[in-house]
């Protein structure tokens, strides 16, 4: 907890719409009018749009990639050719000096077509070498390394480990400073690195001597550009996963590699904080490429439930399938605002992202895959055959199976939506944890306790009162069918922060370990500011269209915000008591029957 604290960025100094829907305010002007893409920077990306479409359909067949597990040589070339490998890299240095809204764009339609050539690009530019080196890199740095990653050269960033995913307490790689006191020496491992296996630089993070702060020893964690050529880097295994078979994922080893000293990235002991700076817009990309995904799926129900016939009519005509596809479009139209608001936020730098960027990643990663799911339904027998063969029975090869393999990934990538849901609970509670942390604190004393509730109460009072008392108003245009969701969404905005102070006070000190209660109330904060984006976007398009898919959304979202009210407090707690007896093995009769698997894939006892 002391090294996450430690990473966390300063407090707030720029408005943010889903910190304030937290805080039960509906910032209209930080979401309306909805800040749609200029046009200028928008021609500046279809230029290369075009180039990039051209590669896609000339060299790269999607389905070959999955089962060969090999993105070919040519068209990497090709699309290193086409600018793809340097889009949000400076024009000083030779790259394209994109927006994120034209980088979201290009990576988007890479992904909607293949998923593993848009990780190859995600992976070296949105998390790799050129984001953290642009924004903590020397001038040095950056004019030793961006041209040569401008050139081609891939890139890569290596946090997790073994051992170690999101705790990064327990890191084992460490760096030491070089006997001779010039650089340091690195050992450790580190698994899951995209790119890694055919990365030429990357961003290794790793443990550094502790540090005496305050009379305590802290962990420090560095960050450190490394290249795969210096002797004692290798990579010791390439994995292999369910879904995106063409990516390079794997282990590297580095033993007693001699790092520069030239080569600590930012200051030492500032690598997590580096790393989750980083993430603020490296996610941007997993949202802009799960909204393809969604409207692939789209255009695949279209189609194949307009022409599919079952009792006497196309099976899009029947409710069991219709409210399905309505499900998925309403949905993609909201994941379609959320993606190009946090991107348009990125672009001004006017704004924290923080809060946006991970509810983006998260409420994307979920609806990504309950629409791939749908779709799966949708085409039923033939959305879980491979389109291998599909193709070979001469039907319709749509990638149904594989998109729902690889949309499963977003859920754990980048910080799973566990993770995600602590992290945008631990910022919504900022802002109460600095006024009266002594109440949240377990170590605070009751002296200290007890002054915490005096200097809050009064703050807490009107407070209180403000988010109980209505307020009015809505936009003028606002279309008749989204009136009333505008008011739904008034007053829900108000009562989240209640419900929030509520949890607070009932639960105190121990609110940290009720993840099930924090994740319900940051859901319903999501589908907030997914409704209120979703307004606005349909009022910018102007269109009826746009009108009926953003009421839709907005019925299912409120749906699901009522749900969760039925849910009792005591209901997470009750799972919890079911799951540590199962650890405790106090539920073994339910495994008997089996033929169980050893960890070493082999069969065990039988019961």
């Amino acid at each position: 907890m002391e090294v996450a604290e430690a990473a966390r960025e300063e407090t707030r100094t720029k408005p943010s719409f889903a910190a304030e829907v937290f805080l039960g305010h509906l910032p209209t002007s930080l979401f309306h009018p909805f800040p749609e893409q200029p046009a200028e920077d928008r021609a500046q990306g279809d230029a290369i749009l075009d180039d990039i479409d051209r590669v896609l359909r000339e060299e790269i067949d999607p389905d070959a990639v999955d089962a060969t597990g090999e993105l070919p040589d040519r068209a990497i070339e090709r699309l290193k050719e086409a600018g793809a490998f340097r889009l949000k890299l400076p024009a000083k240095y030779g790259g394209l000096g994109l927006s994120q809204s034209n980088y979201n764009r290009i990576v988007a339609l890479v992904g909607s077509w293949c998923g593993s050539t848009a990780i190859w690009m995600s992976g070296h530019q949105s998390i790799g070498v050129p984001t953290p080196l642009k924004l903590f890199g020397t001038d040095e740095q950056k004019e030793r390394y961006l041209p040569r990653l401008a050139a081609g050269e891939l890139s890569a960033f290596a946090l997790t480990e073994p051992e170690v995913g999101s705790d990064p307490a327990r890191m084992e790689t460490v760096a030491e400073r070089a006997p001779d006191g010039d650089g340091w020496i690195l050992n450790g491992e580190k698994l899951w690195c995209t790119n890694g296996p055919k990365a030429d630089i990357m961003i290794v993070m790793a443990r550094t001597p502790d540090r005496e702060i305050k009379g305590r020893k802290r962990k420090q964690i560095s960050a450190f550009i490394v290249e795969a050529g210096w002797p004692g880097v290798s990579t010791t295994y390439r994995c292999d996963f369910l879904g995106y078979g063409g990516i390079q994922s794997g282990q590297l080893k580095f033993e007693n590699v001699r790092v520069p000293a030239e080569n600590l990235l930012w200051n030492e002991g500032q690598g997590l904080k580096l790393a989750l700076i980083t993430l603020n817009t490296g996610r941007l990309t997993l949202p802009a490429t799960n909204t393809a995904v969604a409207k692939q799926c789209l255009s695949i129900v279209r189609r194949w439930a307009s022409k599919r016939e079952q009792w006497g009519a196309p099976i899009g005509r029947h409710e069991a399938v219709s409210v399905q596809i309505g499900w998925i479009a309403s949905h993609a139209f909201a994941m379609d605002a959320l993606t190009d608001y946090v991107a348009a936020l990125a672009d001004r730098g006017d704004s924290d992202i923080r809060l946006e960027a991970a509810m983006a990643k998260l409420w994307c990663s979920e609806a990504v895959f309950e629409i791939a799911d749908r779709t799966m339904q949708i085409r039923g027998g033939r959305g879980y055959e491979t389109p291998q063969s599909l193709k070979g029975r001469g039907e319709s090869a749509y990638p149904v199976e594989r998109i729902f393999r690889e949309s499963r990934l977003n859920r754990i990538v980048e910080g799973t939506s566990e993770i995600m849901r602590l992290f945008l609970a631990r910022e919504a509670l900022d802002p109460h944890l600095a006024r009266a942390g002594a109440l949240a604190d377990p170590k605070a004393s009751s002296l200290a306790k007890a002054w915490a509730v005096i200097k809050a109460a009064p703050y807490y009072t009107v407070w209180y009162l403000r988010r109980v008392i209505p307020f009015f108003g809505m936009p003028a245009n606002m279309p008749p069918p989204l009136r009333r969701h505008w008011r739904y969404l008034r007053r829900s905005v108000r009562r989240l922060a209640r419900r929030m102070f509520y949890a607070m006070v009932r639960h105190g000190p121990a609110l940290e370990h009720r993840q099930g209660v924090l994740g319900r109330l940051v859901d319903e904060c999501a589908d907030l500011v997914a409704m209120g984006l979703t307004i606005s976007r349909a009022i910018s398009k102007g269109d009826a269209a746009s009108v009926e898919l953003a009421d839709l959304f907005c019925r299912h979202a409120r749906a699901r915000i009522n749900m969760r009210h039925t849910v009792p407090d005591s209901l997470s707690r009750v799972g919890s008591d079911v799951a540590r007896g199962v650890l405790e093995g106090r539920y073994l009769d339910l495994e008997r029957g089996i033929l169980p698997v050893e960890a070493d894939g082999s069969p065990g006892e039988r019961s």
